[in-house]
């Protein structure tokens, strides 16, 4: 009886405990993994600063295209200024061309803004009548 309780316990006893092979093999899994994780997390975060700018670029793009176009105030050709959203900075430039089918006019905002140390920027473009702003005659019959 007492050596089948011996036996029980040294099976008991030898798989109980983790080998030093195996506590060092989780350590070197854990030094490769943890370091890919936390370069995943911080690339993500990156992408979502960079979104989240050019949603806001691109929302002052169409509200100056829109009062562009509401104010017929493209008659020039271009235009430019600075729009403060929160604590950021956004600088526009409105481009008026000639398009094709004449009087149509090509009116381009392009918005600049800074996000991680680079420069990105937002164009929106969109088909304007340049008949009343650019002076053209129209005779009545």
């Amino acid at each position: 009886m007492k050596s089948r309780l011996r036996q029980i316990k040294n099976a008991r006893s030898g798989t109980s405990a983790f080998t030093l092979a195996e506590v060092l093999a989780a350590m070197a899994f854990l030094a490769i993994v943890v370091p890919v994780i936390i370069e995943g997390l911080s690339l993500a975060s990156r992408a979502g600063e960079v979104a989240e700018r050019k949603t806001a670029a691109a929302r002052i793009a169409e509200r100056v295209l829109n009062e562009s176009i509401i104010t017929t105030n493209w008659s020039q050709s271009s235009l430019s200024g600075t729009i403060t959203e929160g604590a950021r900075e956004f600088n526009w430039t409105l481009h008026n061309e000639a398009w094709s089918e004449n009087p149509m006019r090509v009116l381009t905002v392009e918005v600049k803004y800074h996000a991680q140390g680079r420069e990105y920027s937002v164009n929106l473009s969109t088909l304007a009548d340049g008949s009343s702003t650019f002076g053209s005659t129209t005779t009545q019959q």
